[in-house]
């Protein structure tokens, strides 16, 4: 048994020999006694590669390719823009909410507008929305009577003129005190939210000419 210990204190002398003491101060590059993935053979994006003829190293997905990922669905139907379904995994402005190719957001979004859509975003707006930005979305929240204050309202012009794209990196991001929802809303959510918050800023910022003709008497009384 004492042979046992012996050789049992010899090895870890010559580890921390070896090794060192961890949170010591070195100048020299550490010792990988498990280096794992790190010096695996890899390529950057966007840089050549001698392997392929046209030494290219990003690749387009091969035809046929099957995906592991379901398209969107939204409001009951699978979500398509121009005929095509769209994945999770694209470079699309569903996924990115800007238009694709260039950094502009996009305008409207470019998920079409349903009743279930706006249900869909009136529930998540109440859970995730509600308590900061109001149930009208003024800004005048649950939160409001807690000291937390400087909410923006959406009535605001400068909310009213502001891409659905942008609205949707905001939500997926975060801006200012508002941290990110990405994680916590799904990218059918979000738009679903922008949807609803458009029918908020329509509903308080409405005129008499929205109104129906064989309703505008009825409205006027």
């Amino acid at each position: 048994m004492r042979y046992f210990l012996l050789l049992f204190l010899l090895t870890i002398l010559g580890v921390v020999g070896i090794a060192g003491l961890r949170g010591s101060i070195s100048h020299r590059p550490p010792i990988e006694l498990f280096p794992d993935m790190v010096r695996q053979n890899k390529v950057r994006p966007q840089t050549p590669s001698e392997f392929f003829p046209d030494e290219h190293a990003s690749r387009l997905i091969p035809v046929g390719t099957i995906p592991r990922s379901l398209p969107y669905v939204i409001g009951g139907a699978e979500l398509k823009i121009d005929g095509k379904p769209v994945y999770p995994y694209e470079d699309s402005p569903v996924n990115t909410g800007m238009i694709v190719g260039t950094t502009n957001w996009v305008p409207i979004s470019p998920v079409p507008l349903t009743r279930q859509l706006l249900d869909r975003g009136q529930q998540r707006y109440q859970i995730n929305c509600m308590p900061c930005h109001g149930p009208v979305g003024d800004g005048k929240g649950i939160t409001s009577k807690y000291g937390l204050t400087g909410m923006p309202s959406f009535h605001d012009e400068k909310f009213i003129k502001m891409a659905d794209g942008e609205i949707f990196n905001t939500i997926t991001h975060g801006k200012n005190l508002m941290g990110p929802y990405g994680p916590n809303v799904t990218i059918e959510d979000r738009w679903a939210v922008i949807a609803y918050v458009r029918t908020l800023q329509r509903s308080q910022l409405a005129t008499v000419e929205d109104v129906p003709e064989p309703y505008r008497a009825t409205f006027k009384k």
